[in-house]
């Protein structure tokens, strides 16, 4: 499910969090980043996630650009998922945002900007 960001569509910003909005969407980011995992290692990172809801998100990921889905063709079918250069980018960006989050929640002990 495609969260709606009330921006202008000439707005990179909108477009970015629409992409990452679902409620799983970030922490997949996360997961994927340092290497391509299969749908089984990616379920044991994210126990709370249902499967069907990390296979939607997934296929929503993969349907945006972010996430590449390879199958392997052997005696028993290996999928795995990673990050497509443009997923790289995002996790990035999504990284830096977090950052802020944090050094605006007063828990990462970075220092805030000044008002």
């Amino acid at each position: 499910m495609a969260i709606r960001v009330n921006l202008p569509d000439e707005c990179g910003l909108g477009q970015a969090l629409s992409v990452i909005g679902g409620s799983w969407k970030s922490a997949i980011l996360w997961e994927l980043h340092e290497r391509a995992l299969r749908f089984g290692e990616l379920r044991r990172r994210l126990p709370r996630i249902s499967e069907k809801v990390l296979f939607e998100q997934l296929r929503e990921m993969e349907r945006d650009g972010v996430v590449r889905r390879e199958a392997f063709d052997e005696a028993v079918l290996r999928v795995e998922y990673s990050l497509t250069p443009a997923g790289t980018a995002l996790n990035e960006a999504a990284h830096t945002l977090a950052l802020w989050g944090l050094a605006h929640s007063g828990r990462g002990g970075l220092p805030v900007a000044a008002e």
